[in-house]
């Protein structure tokens, strides 16, 4: 199991990597947003299985509270971002 959690952390950070790279040098502010989007599901994906691993559900509701927050950012983001054309 520990080795599972290892490969996923790899594989997790790897998504985060190529996320973030997205949204520093992404050609357009759309490209950008969805980039931030995904990083947000990715780091609640993550934040649920650390809910796994510690056996601790305190970090659902944390979990539940970032995503519900990250969601808020991206329609707020997208709303700006329509606006202004």
């Amino acid at each position: 199991m520990i080795f599972l959690q290892y490969i996923y952390f790899v594989l997790v950070g790897f998504g985060a990597l190529l996320s973030f790279l997205r949204i520093l040098f992404g050609p357009t502010s759309a490209d950008r947003v969805a980039a931030l989007d995904t990083l947000n599901v990715v780091l609640t994906g993550t934040i649920v299985f650390l809910a796994l691993i510690f056996n601790n559900g305190l970090y659902l509701d944390i979990a539940l509270v970032y995503g519900l927050l990250s969601f808020v950012e991206t329609v707020v983001i997208a709303r700006y971002l329509e606006g202004k054309k």
